[in-house]
């Protein structure tokens, strides 16, 4: 048994945030702070026993109930996270799939560290189809941007969140909740097409030739 990286420090922020906001407030109930505790104590211990059922319990309450809600706040401009939304096309159905994800925009580069890694259903549609289209802020309007995604397993998920965070609150906040409720960090990378209509898509049921799994960061380099 191990103790994936960054989960350690994940927890320790989460609980450090619980507690503080219980210590500077006026109606003081120990409930909540303790509730909250027992289950990132026991998310922790989950995920040292048994990864697998961690991520599905964490994939069943996100599909249920946390991705429902998020995407209907989105679907009316409500964005109190600052979070995205990534679409790809069902590897199975070949039907839109869209998650809300953290918002990793890096110009024309949208970062995204996959907390289940492999086992992320849009991971294994994008290992179908690496065309995405990704929901954004630009300017004072969210529209869709075109792109093509590319997984990369050897690239250091931890090291990336931190360069994505960039002191940005709400991206550290993110991606605290990552290293919480995950259990294999992945970085995934997409290729934005700013310029491209949103229309462009790949076909449905054609399988691309798998992209590269290179750092895109080498070409600045």
């Amino acid at each position: 048994m191990r103790i994936p990286r960054g989960l350690t420090a994940g927890t320790a922020a989460a609980l450090a945030l619980v507690w503080g906001i219980f210590a500077i407030s006026p109606d003081r109930t120990l409930t909540s702070p303790i509730v909250q505790t027992l289950v990132y104590v026991g998310l922790l211990l989950l995920t040292i026993c048994s990864p697998r059922a961690k991520v599905a319990i964490v994939r069943t309450f996100q599909r249920w109930t946390i991705n429902p809600l998020v995407r209907a706040m989105l679907a009316v401009g409500f964005n109190p996270l600052g979070l995205a939304v990534l679409e790809t096309r069902g590897r199975s159905s070949g039907l839109p799939r869209r998650t809300p994800v953290g918002n990793g925009r890096q110009g024309d580069s949208f970062w995204i560290i996959a907390e289940h890694g492999f086992r992320a259903g849009y991971v294994r549609n994008i290992q179908r189809d690496p065309h995405v289209r990704v929901r954004l802020r630009i300017g004072w309007r969210y529209r869709w941007v075109t792109g093509i995604a590319t997984i990369l397993p050897d690239d250091d998920p931890l090291a990336r969140q931190r360069r994505i965070i960039r002191w940005h609150p709400l991206r550290a906040f993110n991606a605290m909740n990552v290293r919480v409720l995950g259990a294999d960090l992945l970085t995934v990378h997409v290729q934005l097409q700013p310029d491209a209509p949103t229309e462009a898509r790949a076909r449905v049921g054609r399988r691309p030739a798998p992209a590269a799994s290179r750092d895109p960061d080498a070409a600045l380099r």
